[in-house]
């Protein structure tokens, strides 16, 4: 049996993980290994196929369950039914059983599709062809045949089928390039080395040493380019390579609309608890007295009263059942419905789908739809977010001179069609320096400055990693074709690198077998390349010219040249440096150090032993590289732009209006970020700025320094702690109180460390386009990625993926917008309804003797969370529109309104709590006296017990369901449909399941139950007159909320037509159930005692409700109805009020 996975998670997290090391023997081409080599044990690796999926045919049922009822409501309701089914309850358990399995059943099919695709896309990766190399010969399989140690051979432009070693390359310099787009996201060139440099590597047949590196490693996913085809050996394959261990599923993040959520759930089981306990220690207190025990023909034996604890213990949990449809179990299939369809609004507006890029705005996680509406912070990525990441040469100084491309003389363009014209700006005088692709004739006051600036130019044409590639085909689309002929067009890891060869081209870099062309007479041989990295900041070349001169060359960041400069004009370049920073553009300096053959053979030794380290590699070649540049000379620097992306200014300035602070991350330096601050509006001109920077704290101490910020932001006159442990609260306070921070110079690990330290309370938004913004994209609530020209990288690792940033505008003030005001109402409706809806049940024991008798029949027990009021809620929160996108978007204040989870308060919950029980008791109490005081039908026949309660329970769905009709503000014909038709549902159900007697029912209780209780005129004026009591006081309410103390989002409304609106509403309302009651009271004999005390109130109240009316009426005529509408309703309230 293997236990290596057990040994390697007991290695990795008992022995910690930076002592965790998976290492392996692979023989290439499965050759046994030499005689005289140790002892051979096989081992076992897995094979090539990818498995992304989490189910199978076999054990979907059982793990979906597993996984199902891990939810707290399923295993309540779960729990609920095991009870129904174990002891006599008053409800069947298909009460409780199928609500729970057509949940269960829904959800089950939804991961089940989900979990096919995810096998559709594992079938078609595993099924790929592959070359594999077998007997010397090269013959084509499928992936998933693969095995460690198998050689492969993989052509231009395919994919690495496995984790691979590089042995050789059909270059001569066994190198190859690749592209990492679908492992990282980054669309740039990468060198990789081959450290065998044997073509017929099958016929070796001898062992030794040579140490490996990320360079030779060829990672699954990556793809081959500028390169015929390449053989390597797999030793990482299926699911132990990179890209499948990163299928790992990432920290689940939730919503405060799911804590919320989760917090209102609580309550509600504390609700429930206390009715189960109030009900069974009032049962028992009430059959305390003899005489209201059990009947004579029903008395309790010995047994049965000694066993009180356990009957107790059984009446709880009936009541229990009884009670427990106050929980929503519903609520959670609905929410993850209205999530799922709605994220599709998203990815289908036309507003985000950007023509350049030929892509919208896509949907990667659609649990935090809601969350976008409740934003606070937003940290951004500056490079490629803000900017277009486009770099554009600009200037380049050299030895203090100033040299501008195609610059203005005179009020003239000076250019050149064949070549470029840089113009020297700088005080002193008008120079031209014309640089050709083939000569180089500079004009020069000096020897010494032409030798510098022929140095400068070389340098940007000798140090860098850039590409030439004639054509190639990106997406079917041919790249680098100019008038149907081929055409050369550069490719590089940096952008600005490609700035600068193509603006300051000098040479070419031609050739094969390391040697580079220079003009026409020079000629360089390449030697060493220092690849540039994020510590060191720079890079570097050492070349050999035709006349045997070696030179090193290095550009790289201002903060790590100047300090390795020995010589030059370095004051002059340093000034030039932070005025170009101050306009924003991005800075290299350039230097060069000239080696004698001993140094250079040196340096040669100290490359060679650093890079043939089998430990400590990467520190070796840093120690290395730290020796090699150094003692430079200074030669100049350029600046290319990178500008601002469109409507980048108007996005931050209306997400500052809404409410949010914005924060940029950004690892330039402060000058050119801050520069970028002001031209999109981030800053202000009369902005006072408070630096914290490494030079203000080594003329103060940090102490002082935080002081003086703190007495400046917080008013503070002292700080709270001294000790270095407090000085990071004190940070995040000062900043939080700040209207917007810059951060510079951060490394990636640091920018995820900010916005973890800062999302304790506040809602807060990642958004970059590159690898390096991944970790904050991820560690904040909500990640979105630019698709930009970075890759693809932060994009597929984010929440939510747009093509611009100025996109960001809509996805937030709109669509968050509207996800959080239609999530809020569907969880808080949901609580109300269900509160309507069980506390008549609770009220009602008060009047049968706690004997566990419900008031519902079982089909409407069953189907009301399910049939009768869950469709109008979904679609209201999925069309809902309180307001138009336009005004939300010419109105940022208006986020204003929703942040800070303002809909899922506590206030606002024990609001909807305490309306749905007013309701409940209006409901119950209306429909018992209406009862108690008439008889109510024709032939004097009493209406029974489930008359009684499918009257109530049918005020009750029409009640919730205008209450909703109600909270409507944006009507389609589809509102209209689902409304109406839910309640035309509901009637016709009812008619049928009691007006058929059904073959598979037992006993039918129900039957002419309801068409008896519409053949009853009191009935339908008592079903009128409930509910428009019920839905009166939150009428009024929002009247005078409107009226007295409205938000900015009603005023952004219609305004005084909607207030016309809701005025009419309430008065028309007040004169029906007016009527409604005088037809009541007369049916009922109370038109006898008007003389009484009680019938005077009553004709006041009246009076006040015919003025009311009349009210309604006349602003009715502001509308424009048919003039046969307004007269009729007008002669009903004249009349009435008349005879009132």
């Amino acid at each position: 049996m293997d236990f290596s996975v057990l040994r390697n998670l007991i290695s990795r997290y008992c022995a910690g993980e930076e002592y965790w090391v998976d290492s392996r023997t692979v023989y290439i081409g499965h050759k046994e290994p030499p005689p005289a080599a140790e002892a051979y044990i096989p081992q076992r690796y897995p094979d090539n196929r990818i498995v992304s999926s989490k189910y199978t045919l076999w054990n979907f049922i059982p793990k979906n369950l597993f996984e199902q009822f891990r939810r707290i409501a399923n295993f309540y309701f779960l729990l609920i039914f095991l009870v129904q089914l174990i002891i006599d309850t008053p409800t069947s358990p298909v009460t409780s059983g199928l609500p729970l399995f057509f949940v269960i059943t829904v959800t089950a099919i939804k991961q089940g599709y989900e979990d096919w695709l995810r096998h559709k896309a594992d079938c078609s990766i595993n099924e790929c062809p592959v070359d594999m190399v077998q007997q010397g010969m090269v013959v084509r399989t499928q992936s998933s045949k693969l095995r460690v140690g198998d050689v492969v051979m993989v052509r231009e432009d395919e994919t690495f089928p496995c984790d691979l070693i590089l042995l050789s390359t059909s270059r001569g310099d066994g190198t190859c390039y690749v592209t990492t787009t679908s492992l990282d996201g980054e669309s740039s060139h990468k060198t990789y080395y081959a450290e065998l440099f044997l073509f017929d590597f099958l016929s070796c047949s001898f062992c030794y040493f040579r140490p490996l590196g990320a360079e030779n490693l060829l990672l699954r996913g990556a793809t081959l380019k500028n390169t015929d085809h390449i053989y390597a050996v797999a030793i990482y394959t299926g699911m132990d390579t990179k890209m499948a261990l990163n299928y790992q599923s990432k920290s689940q993040k939730r919503s405060a609309v799911e804590k919320s959520m989760n917090a209102f759930l609580i309550v509600y089981l504390c609700i429930l608890i206390s009715k189960a306990v109030i009900n069974t220690v009032l049962k028992y207190a009430w059959q305390w007295s003899a005489d209201r025990d059990e009947p004579w023909y029903n008395h309790r034996t010995e047994i049965d009263r000694e066993r009180h604890v356990i009957r107790a213990f059984t009446d709880f949990l009936a009541f229990m059942v009884l009670f427990n449809y106050i929980i929503p179990v519903s609520m959670y299939v609905t929410v993850e419905m209205q999530k799922f369809l709605g994220s599709y609004f998203i990815a289908w507006d036309k507003d985000m789908y950007d023509e350049e890029l030929g892509v919208g705005a896509q949907v990667n996680t659609s649990d935090l739809n809601e969350e976008l509406g409740q934003v606070e912070y937003v940290f951004t990525d500056k490079t490629g977010t803000l900017t277009e990441n486009n770099m554009e040469f600009i200037e380049c100084c050299v030895d203090g001179h100033v040299y501008i491309p195609h610059a203005i003389c005179n009020g003239q363009i000076l250019s050149a069609a064949s070549s470029i014209d840089m113009i020297d700006s700088s005080p002193g005088g008008y120079r031209r320096v014309r640089h050709s692709v083939y000569q180089c004739v500079p004009v020069c006051t000096s020897v010494h400055q032409c030798e510098h600036e022929d140095l400068f130019f070389r340098a940007l044409c000798l140090c860098h990693t850039v590409q030439v590639k004639e054509e190639e085909t990106v997406e079917s689309i041919k790249r680098g074709i100019h008038l149907g002929k081929p055409t050369s067009f550069y490719i590089s890891s940096s952008p600005d690198e490609v700035a600068l060869v193509e603006e300051n081209v000098l040479c070419i870099m031609s050739g094969t077998q390391g040697v580079v062309s220079s003009c026409v007479c020079s000629r360089f041989e390449l030697l060493h390349v220092l690849n540039f990295d994020s510590v060191r900041r720079r890079m570097s070349v050492i070349v050999k010219s035709s006349s045997g001169e070696y030179l090193l060359f290095c550009k790289g960041a201002d903060t790590s040249i100047f300090p390795r400069v020995v010589s030059g004009k370095v004051e002059q370049v340093r000034a030039r440096v932070e005025q170009n920073a101050v306009e924003g553009l991005r800075t290299l300096c350039v230097a060069y150090r000239r080696l004698s053959p001993a140094e250079y053979e040196e340096a040669c030794h100290q490359l060679s032993d650093a890079k043939l380290a089998l430990k400590d590699r990467e520190q070796r070649l840093a120690q290395a590289y730290d020796l090699i540049e150094r003692d430079f000379t200074l030669l100049g620097a350029t600046a290319v732009e990178d500008r601002l992306q469109e409507k980048a200014a108007d996005t931050i300035e209306s997400l500052q209006k809404a409410g949010m602070k914005v924060w940029v991350l950004t690892g330039d330096k402060m000058e050119t970020a801050a520069a970028t601050c002001y031209a999109s509006k981030l800053f202000r001109r009369s902005t006072q700025i408070l630096e914290l920077t490494k030079k203000r704290t080594e003329e103060q101490s940090l102490h002082d320094v935080l002081f003086d910020l703190s007495r400046t932001v917080l008013r503070q006159r002292s700080l709270s702690g001294s000790g270095s442990g407090n000085y990071r609260e004190i940070f995040l306070e000062i900043s939080r109180n700040c209207s917007a921070v810059l951060c510079c110079r951060m490394a990636p690990l640091q920018k995820a460390q900010l916005i973890k330290a800062s999302k304790e309370h506040p809602i807060t938004l990642a958004i970059g386009d590159g690898a390096n913004d991944v970790s904050m994209i991820l560690e904040a609530h909500v990640g979105i990625g630019i698709m930009g020209k970075e890759g693809l990288q932060a994009a597929r690792n984010s929440d939510y993926a747009i093509p611009k940033f100025k996109h960001l505008k809509k996805m937030l003030l709109v669509h968050g917008h509207f996800y959080y005001i239609r999530i809020a109402e569907l969880v808080q409706y949901f609580f109300y309804k269900n509160v309507c809806f069980i506390f008549p049940q609770f009220l009602y024991q008060f009047f049968c003797g706690f004997s566990q008798q419900p008031l519902y029949d079982t089909a409407y027990l069953t189907l009301y969370n399910i049939s009768f009021t869950s469709l109008p809620i979904l679609l209201y929160s999925l069309i809902e529109k309180h307001v138009s996108i336009e005004t939300l978007k010419r109105n940022p204040t208006l986020y204003r309104d929703v942040a800070k989870n303002a809909l899922l308060r506590w206030p606002v919950f024990l609001y909807w709590t305490c309306l749905g029980l007013f309701n409940a008791c209006i409901f119950f109490f209306g429909a018992y006296f209406l009862f108690d005081n008439t008889t109510f039908t024709s032939n004097g026949q009493m209406f029974g017990n489930w008359t009684f309660g499918t009257l109530v329970f049918t005020v009750l769905v029409f009640t919730v369901t205008l209450k909703l009709a109600l909270d409507t503000h944006h009507w389609t014909w589809i509102n209209h449909f689902v409304i109406w038709g839910s309640l035309l549902f509901y009637v016709i159900f009812s008619l049928l399941w009691g007006g058929i007697i059904w073959p598979f029912l037992n006993y039918q209780r129900m039957y002419y139950v309801f068409m008896q209780m519409l053949s009853s005129g009191p009935a339908w004026l008592g079903i009128i007159l409930l509910i428009t009591i019920s839905l009166l006081p939150d009428v009024v309410k929002k009247v005078l909320c409107r009226t007295l103390w409205p938000t900015a989002t009603e005023r952004a409304q219609v305004g005084r037509t909607l207030i016309r609106l809701f005025i009419v509403a309430c008065g028309l309302l007040s004169l029906f159930s007016s009527m409604a009651m005088r037809g009541c009271w007369i049916l009922a004999g109370i038109r006898t005692r008007c003389r009484t005390r009680r019938s005077a109130a009553f004709q006041t109240c009246f009076r006040l409700t015919c003025l009311v009316s009349m009210q309604a009426i006349e602003e009715l005529g502001h509308f424009h109805l048919p003039g046969i509408v307004y007269r009729s309703l007008r002669h009903v309230a004249v009349h009435y009020h008349a005879e009132t």
